[in-house]
């Protein structure tokens, strides 16, 4: 599933392309994807003007003159690639979804497995909807401190690696970063959330945004479906440390540690026996 960086990369180039430009034209392809498209979605795009787009945890939202927003999450495998209107190129497989603009840019929103969502939303109720509500701080925003954290965690029994995954604490963080973050800090994705030292969520609160933040400007990490919305891979996925090298030297401790994986509520996790304590 695309992570907070792959997103916000997704979302910068669709903001580059739309932004301050009227949709022209809404294909819808299909009815639905993990829902029904909503029934009003041309009426609600078509004519209008994009004001401005935002990204929250996972999910895009695209705000239009009007008073609405449409939001967009692109669920296990989807992408969004940018192009041109009016090419001659065969449109992709399992395309459920394009806009297309005044300017000539066209979105196509790409789906196989049918995860993903669309839905529309007014925009001074955004941060009410269902999907939103109950999200957790963002990790590239000002509340991402140390003594929030520190307050997240108090009383948490639970692994640490399984806290810095829950959407309701902290709202984009995924598997890739997760494993990154806690080994960069050193400490072992096992340990109860609970039972990190000050020292610890101070290393956390610091490590977490400058890795996501290089993610971003690396187009985010390609490993399966995800590209930018260019139709280019990402590059940070040649940065991982840990994340998908199981059985290589550790980066810290070399090769008398190799980086092992095991798993946790279904995901993998990668990391270094003898670093993370």
């Amino acid at each position: 599933m695309p992570e907070l960086p792959e997103v916000e990369t997704v979302m910068r180039g669709f903001r580059d392309a739309f932004e301050r430009h009227r949709i022209s034209h809404v294909s819808v392809n299909r009815p639905d994807l993990r829902w029904p498209f909503p029934a009003d979605l041309r009426e609600k795009l078509e004519g209008h003007h994009v004001l401005s787009f935002r990204r929250r945890a996972k999910y895009i939202l695209m705000r239009l003159e009007g008073g609405w927003s449409m939001l967009l999450h692109l669920g296990m495998s989807g992408r969004l690639t940018i192009g041109r209107a009016g090419t001659n190129a065969t449109p992709p497989a399992h395309e459920h979804l394009v806009l297309e603009t005044d300017s000539g840019a066209r979105a196509g929103l790409v789906d196989p497995r049918r995860f993903g969502m669309v839905d529309l939303v007014r925009t001074v109720e955004e941060d009410s909807h269902r999907l939103l509500a109950h999200l957790g701080m963002e990790p590239l925003s000002d509340a991402m401190t140390s003594p929030a954290l520190a307050d997240l965690f108090r009383g948490r029994r639970s692994p640490i690696k399984s806290a810095l995954l829950d959407q309701k604490l902290i709202a984009g963080l995924g598997n890739i970063y997760v494993c990154e973050a806690l080994f960069r800090c050193s400490i072992h994705p096992e340990r109860q959330a609970c039972t990190l030292t000050g020292e610890e969520t101070d290393a956390l609160a610091e490590a977490i945004p400058p890795i996501l933040e290089q993610a971003i400007a690396s187009g985010g990490s390609s490993l399966r479906d995800y590209v930018q919305a260019d139709g280019t891979k990402g590059g940070f996925q040649d940065l991982h440390l840990v994340y998908g090298r199981e059985g290589a030297p550790c980066p810290n401790c070399g090769a008398g540690s190799p980086i092992q994986r095991m798993t946790q509520s279904g995901r993998s996790t990668f990391f270094c026996p003898t670093c993370q304590k």
